[in-house]
């Protein structure tokens, strides 16, 4: 295990200090980081798959990274914790969940005491972009705000981004980077006295009382409120198929967490399911940490994210099928981890293709195939009656950017309901309308070229909210038509400052030389780059590509850019053939691989739909096809959610199912929820009540 995956050098990301703890996994020696959860240290030591169901003896590995589901459970010093959420300590235990370790005989458990109290007008639930938006604007207004969150920073999903932000600049920091806009979030919290934090602590029950219990890292406590905003964020859903089970299949927001907040180099040669932004995004991060990435399917006739997003993959030469998706996910050679995926194009009614196939060997498989809300907390409020608000992916899934909205709204909104006299700008209900909005008509893109010195070809082409180019440009020369909706233009006579260059965050704006000495049939374009500028070194010649990825021919690099307000990107001057001066939008990192040929799909196999009690697709349908019609009886027949999740990975699934089979869903009774919503430790509920009262951040 002397082999480290850990990331050493990233063109956005400032290193991380080297691991100097030391721990056990299975009896051999681990190193960790201080503050480093258990699932990173593992896999930047190499292992994937920590440990083996007693169900069937499939190997388990992680998939969501973000507690909300049991496979990357383990035992820690005889404790089953789930080890994306326990922190690396010096000197632990940590062993594989299965037949050979066994929890302890004796327990030593304290006296049962009250549980500790404590009181608050507004109380929030989740530090990501949404909660803490809200928490400011009640804060400065001298309302007292508890916000509680799981994990040991506040941000939430932004301290994984970092890709420059879409959006708004005035009003929700675009063109900055995800984990920048996070920190300064995080530190303006932090700096306001009505405001306390309770980190690393989990919201589980919620009570006619207008209490909600929490579990802390001192125990559990019951928090009293006036009012509740319940801004919990999203899981990742899944697809079964035919080894989606295996360790080396995860969400793409794992892969981020690993990635980029961790820096663990988890994989070398990754595969993308999904085309909306999240798989979008996750692939382009994989590509900074140096990973191969060789393709993304989307089952739609188009991606759902942003072409932007896409055109950046398709120029670095990551081919993108539409059309097609994952038949199946096949082991290595050793039977314990991913080893290929095979995918086919798909019909209009979503089948597979016979004679389509395609195999590619890759380590690793992305799953980014949407959101699903985290609102077990608030469908509970609204169940026994308690008002609650709900803000960020919790109320609607959209992006951090309309998170960000929601939260500043919803924080406005709980301080007039609480007498207080605020504004709430006219055109934020309709701004923060347009940020949740999916993208709108794509226009075609027509080259032109200016007569004057130097001018910027922007290929952003589809309607999305952003306007940072524009707020960039210090003559004002870039207009966006009616909102920030609106396709981008140029007119006037450009500086070449290049800002609009460095804080576009599709990469889409490239500059044009007009004066650069053409009587040899070479011109002179500027394009950005995001990569480390020893990927391209001054003189190399590269492979250059049009909007769309397509191969134009070859470009030297003759010099790079550089400002303090680039933002850690690059830019490059590409000298270039003459007729390719208005079609260069940037250049490969990468060689396109061919796919090999690959089986067709097997009636037979038989994918896992709940991971956590290892169910199978066959034994729901012949529930399902028996007449069942309510969740709570397939579990107790076929023990579908019945694990560490509680249905928070499978429902969507089992539902799916029930549709594939003639089934309305309407007709399907849901499943009863649990009194607590995440699991807890029975040794929180016998700790003293001391502390109670203090800042747990």
């Amino acid at each position: 295990m002397s082999k480290s995956y850990r990331i050493k050098e990233h063109p956005v990301l400032d290193p991380l200090p080297e691991p100097t703890l030391s721990f056990t996994f299975n009896g051999k020696a681990v190193m960790g980081r201080e503050g480093e959860m258990v699932s990173s240290a593992l896999y930047a030591a190499g292992i994937s798959t920590f440990g083996h169901h007693h169900r069937d003896g499939g190997a388990q590995g992680i998939f969501c990274v973000n507690g909300q589901c049991s496979q990357c459970t383990v035992l820690v010093d005889g404790a089953p914790l789930k080890s994306c959420m326990t922190r690396v300590e010096e000197g632990m235990a940590v062993r594989s969940l299965e037949g050979h370790a066994s929890l302890p005989e004796d327990v030593e458990v304290g006296a049962l005491s009250r549980p500790g109290e404590h009181r608050t007008q507004v109380l929030v639930l989740g530090g990501g972009p949404a909660g803490l938006c809200a928490a400011i604007e009640l804060g400065k207004l001298g309302i007292e705000v508890l916000v509680v969150d799981d994990k040991p920073e506040l941000g939430g999903k932004l301290t994984l981004q970092t890709h420059q932000f879409f959006g708004s600049v005035a009003d929700c920091w675009a063109g900055e980077r995800g984990v920048a806009i996070g920190h300064l979030l995080a530190a303006e919290v932090q700096a306001l006295p009505q405001v306390t934090t309770w980190l690393e602590s989990s919201a589980v029950g919620l009570f006619l009382d207008k209490k909600v219990g929490v579990v802390t890292p001192q125990g559990y406590r019951l928090v009293e409120y006036d009012t509740l905003l319940i801004a919990l964020g999203a899981r990742e859903k899944t697809l079964p198929f035919p080894g989606s089970d295996l360790p080396g299949v995860y969400g793409a927001g794992a892969f981020q967490t690993l990635v980029n907040r961790d820096l663990v180099k988890v994989s070398s040669r990754l595969f993308v399911l999904g085309g909306g932004n999240v798989g979008l995004i996750g692939a382009y991060h994989a590509l900074q940490a140096g990973i191969d990435v060789l393709g993304l399917v989307e089952a739609l006739p188009q991606v759902g994210g942003y072409k932007v997003h896409a055109d950046k993959l398709r120029r670095l030469g990551v081919p993108i099928l539409t059309r097609h998706t994952v038949l199946r996910a096949e082991p290595n050679a050793s039977g314990e981890h991913l080893g290929s995926v095979t995918i086919a194009a798909i019909d209009e009614r979503f089948q597979p293709i016979v004679g389509s196939e395609q195999r590619y060997e890759v380590d690793t498989l992305l799953v980014a195939v949407g959101l699903s809300p985290c609102d077990e907390l608030l469908q509970k409020a609204r169940d026994i009656g308690v008002k609650a608000y709900a803000a960020g992916d919790t109320a609607e899934i959209a992006e951090a950017s309309a998170a960000i909205f929601s939260g500043r709204i919803t924080g406005r909104e709980i301080a007039r309901e609480m007498g207080i006299d605020v504004e709430i700008p006219d055109h934020w209900p309709g701004l923060a309308g347009i940020l949740r909005s999916r993208p709108g008509e794509t226009l075609d893109f027509v080259p032109r070229t200016l007569p004057q010195t130097v001018h910027p070809l922007i290929r952003c082409v589809q309607e999305i909210p952003c306007d940072p180019c524009r707020e960039a440009c210090p003559e004002g020369l870039i207009t966006l038509a009616d909102s920030i909706m609106s396709v981008p233009k140029f007119h006037g006579e450009c500086l070449g400052c290049a800002r609009c260059v460095s804080v576009c965050p599709g990469l889409a704006i490239t500059l044009v030389y007009n004066d650069y000495d053409e009587s040899d049939g070479r011109a002179l374009v500027m394009v950005p780059l995001e990569f480390s500028a020893e990927r391209v070194p001054l003189g190399q010649t590269v492979v250059t590509v049009d909007m769309d990825g397509e191969v134009l021919g070859e470009g030297i690099v003759k010099s790079l850019r550089e400002r303090p307000d680039q933002k850690r990107r690059e830019l490059l001057l590409l000298e270039v053939p003459l007729e390719h001066k208005l079609h260069v939008a940037g250049f490969r990192v990468r060689d396109v691989e061919a796919a090999q040929a690959a089986l067709p799909l097997q009636d037979e196999e038989d994918p896992i739909v709940c991971r956590c009690e290892r169910v199978r697709k066959s034994d729901i349908v012949r529930e399902i096809r028996a007449g069942v019609r309510d969740i709570n009886q397939l579990k107790a027949l076929a023990r579908v959610s019945m694990g560490g999740c509680g249905g928070k990975t499978c429902t969507e699934s089992v539902l799916r199912l029930f549709r594939e089979e003639g089934v309305d869903v309407g007709e399907v009774t849901a499943g009863t929820a649990r009194p607590l919503v995440a699991e807890a430790p029975l040794g929180a509920f016998v700790r003293g009540a001391e502390g109670s009262e203090g800042d747990h951040g």
